[in-house]
């Protein structure tokens, strides 16, 4: 695990602490805002409140040990103990400076670490003095973007839905395993993906044996990260847009994580792979968040066994071995495909909140608003989506590509 309060070469905030009073109504409540001391404090109180899976203290501590961000820590106390925190990074998007979720698109179903008594009476005022502590520690902060939002964590209502918010483009799909996986069969089409995966069996073992992998060790996180990130890179490449796994330090940063969670009783991050005849064809990686086990990210290998569609044959004993384990849902995050569509009975609406905290930061608000407006327009028409695809499809190797979504390929 990284040092939380290790001096990051240089990037490292200068402190700004806020220690700010909130109204009479509100006494008792106190607000701070530091960097990259605030970390170690964090990681303390994600000990006992409730969090999504990219706002956990294993995700903050290696996203800022890895990519070293502008980071800011904003914690709502009352009575001297914390009851909400946000733990952003300041990035640059043009002339604007932008707080976000630690991860970028890699953060998706956000939930904020909150403390769960405090959720149930949950009030905006603060949430707002709150947002206003972080203007005036960080005057040079345009934009606070809080994207991808769970509307809740497990029935418990996220409290930034408070705030003005608008819906995600992205539909996030999952599966309800009530009942077991038969059960689940029986409404899925069972029969069907049964012969199918028998079939699958049959064409893998007809060129080697087969097995499904979980990484348990620090050698087996790099091998299946490894392989993933070759078959992401071959396929962004020929889908014409950015590969957002390429820059080094995010693999680093994704090498930690996953390392990171095998030292946890229950690890909160997991990869399992699909080898056929000594190589991997397939990989997913996971998060568990409460009743939810979350798929990351997946990947195929588009080789001599692509046409057996071996990501298929994961999903299907990974969401078995899920209802085994005793989890009630599988999540296959955010964005709608197909692939996810022969299992998915459960669509959430995920939603966005921005808060501009000067001028520039509300012209941005309106440009961001619009461009979500836009491109969910886009994704809701099967025809212009698919044509978007296709025109993406040409363009490689022609220009290079606007940087993309995570992913779900957005």
């Amino acid at each position: 695990m990284v040092d939380a309060t290790a001096s990051f070469d240089g990037n490292r905030l200068a402190a700004t602490e806020s220690s700010r009073a909130l109204p009479r109504h509100q006494a008792g409540q106190s607000i701070s805002v530091v960097s990259a001391e605030g970390l170690s404090a964090y990681a303390d109180f994600c000990r006992s409140a409730l969090f999504a899976p990219a706002q956990s203290a294993v995700w903050i501590l290696n996203w800022a040990g890895q990519i070293q961000p502008n980071l800011v820590v904003a914690t709502l106390n009352v009575e001297g103990r914390p009851v909400l925190a946000l733990a952003l990074e300041v990035t640059a998007q043009g002339p604007f400076r932008v707080a976000r979720f630690m991860g970028g698109r890699h953060a998706n179903g956000n939930f904020v670490a909150a403390d769960p008594n405090w959720l149930a009476k949950a009030d905006v005022a603060a949430i707002r003095s709150m947002l206003a502590a972080i203007a005036k520690a960080r005057p040079d902060i345009d934009l606070v973007a809080l994207e991808r939002l769970l509307p809740d964590l497990d029935g418990v209502a996220n409290p930034l839905a408070l705030l003005d918010h608008f819906a995600s483009p992205n539909l996030s799909l999952a599966v309800d395993l009530a009942g077991g996986f038969d059960a689940l069969l029986s409404r899925a089409s069972g029969k069907r993906k049964r012969k199918k995966h028998r079939s699958q069996m049959r064409k893998f073992d007809a060129v080697g044996s087969h097995s499904r992998i979980e990484a348990r060790t620090a050698d087996e996180v790099d091998r299946l990260l490894d392989a993933f990130f070759e078959m992401k890179e071959l396929r962004f490449r020929k889908m014409g847009i950015a590969n957002v796994f390429g820059d080094e330090q995010v693999r680093a940063f994704f090498r930690a994580l996953f390392t990171d969670a095998l030292a946890e009783d229950k690890p909160s991050f997991v990869l399992h792979g699909l080898e056929v005849a000594g190589k991997l064809r397939a990989i997913t990686g996971s998060s568990r968040s409460g009743k939810s086990l979350i798929c990351e990210f997946g990947a195929i290998a588009e080789d001599d066994l692509g046409h057996t569609s071996p990501g298929d044959f994961l999903f299907f004993d990974n969401i078995q071995e899920a209802c085994e384990t005793g989890i009630e849902v599988y999540d296959f995050s955010v964005g709608d495909e197909p692939y996810k569509r022969l299992w998915c009975d459960i669509e959430t609406q995920q939603f966005e909140v921005l808060i501009p905290l000067t001028l520039k930061g509300r012209v941005l608000a309106l440009t961001l608003r619009q461009g979500a407006g836009i491109k969910a327009f886009i994704k809701n028409s099967p025809t212009i989506w698919k044509l978007t695809k296709m025109l993406r499809r040409k363009a490689v190797g022609q220009a290079a590509p606007a940087a993309a979504g995570a992913e779900d390929e957005s």
